[in-house]
């Protein structure tokens, strides 16, 4: 029997080109749009807390660049960890565990799966969240089981990473239809149903934005189905 597994190693400049996605994508008006979702579902923060943290992160790398994935994933951490609310510390310990799949360098395909899963783990022991509460795990999950799936064979890195991001994007999606049982949102019911997770949504986005920075997309990320 032929053994296909691989593992192929992320573009020069993955983790920079993915920090800066962030920045495009939040900072460009993505950040207020999902505030205007947590306006009608939440306490209305979230739009605000994600433009902090990745305003303090920029503003950090800006001083400091960074020299590797490690160091760029980091800043965004940190950038999290310093901001309020209830997914500033979630985001900042998911970014965290990102950054600590790669050692020098750029990670593998496989690394960054594994990174992706034990991120997820960390943010379901600390918000005790599951797949349907309507939260971030709602796109996460889905994203990180496709991940590990594809990873130990994918020949093309960009398109596993898109396969993942579609599986975040149906999944963050599908939170439309769910009432919250987590968070801010579960005090309001019934209230919240038809309207997106912000949280899930921008994780979602996160991952397109990884498959932007692989695949050297001039174009950057695609976030309009948050609106439709």
């Amino acid at each position: 029997m032929t053994d296909t597994t691989m593992d192929l190693t992320l573009a020069e400049g993955f983790g920079r080109r993915w920090t800066e996605a962030l920045f495009d994508v939040f900072l460009g008006g993505r950040a207020q749009e999902l505030g205007k979702l947590d306006q009608r579902a939440g306490d209305g923060d979230f739009g605000n807390n994600i433009a902090s943290a990745l305003g303090r992160a920029q503003r950090a790398v800006a001083t400091d660049p960074p020299r590797d994935y490690r160091g760029w994933l980091t800043a965004v951490s940190r950038g999290f960890l310093g901001t309020g609310g209830t997914s500033g510390p979630l985001f900042g310990m998911f970014f965290r565990d990102l950054a600590r799949c790669a050692g020098d360098g750029e990670p593998t395909l496989t690394e960054l799966a594994h990174g992706l899963n034990a991120a997820v783990a960390t943010v379901q022991r600390y918000g005790k969240a599951e797949v349907g509460h309507k939260t971030m795990i709602d796109a996460l999950v889905p994203a990180a089981r496709t991940l590990h799936d594809l990873a130990p064979h994918a020949t093309d890195a960009a398109q596993a990473l898109s396969r993942a991001a579609e599986a975040a994007v149906e999944g963050a999606r599908g939170t439309a239809a769910l009432v919250a049982r987590r968070g801010r949102a579960s005090y309001v019911g019934e209230v919240a149903r038809g309207v997106l997770d912000p949280g899930a949504a921008a994780a979602a986005i996160v991952l397109q934005a990884a498959v932007a920075a692989q695949s050297g997309t001039a174009t950057g990320v695609d976030a309009g189905w948050i609106n439709t």
